[in-house]
């Protein structure tokens, strides 16, 4: 019997993680990846969440919340922000930073 409620707490425990969505992907400039430590940030209804590309511009954020996010790109001085949406299963979101009369802007591969 204690070893059922055992299992049964680890199960209850392990799917409040399965609620969490993950995004990632990779940013790339002029077709190459932008490189390690540039600033992405997803802001939902509820929560900021921040990490950092690797060297292959790629990034990986489990955000808590479902439904529509804003992904912000802080790179070379400036951002660019783009809306995305949370989903309870892992989204990849390749994202472009492209420049047009100095200002950065992100478009979605």
């Amino acid at each position: 019997m204690r070893l059922l409620f055992g299992i049964i707490l680890l199960l209850a425990g392990s799917a409040s993680c399965l609620t969490a969505g993950e995004l990632h992907g990779a940013i790339t400039e002029a077709g190459k990846p932008v490189g390690a430590g540039v600033k992405v940030e997803i802001t939902t209804s509820g929560n900021v969440y921040t990490v950092e590309t690797d060297k292959f511009g790629g990034y990986r954020i489990f955000v808590k919340e479902k439904g529509k996010c804003v992904l912000t790109v802080a790179v070379k001085g400036q951002s660019a922000s783009a809306d995305l949406v949370s989903y309870d299963k892992s989204t990849r979101y390749d994202w472009m930073l492209e420049s047009h009369d100095g200002k950065i802007s992100l478009r979605r591969k």
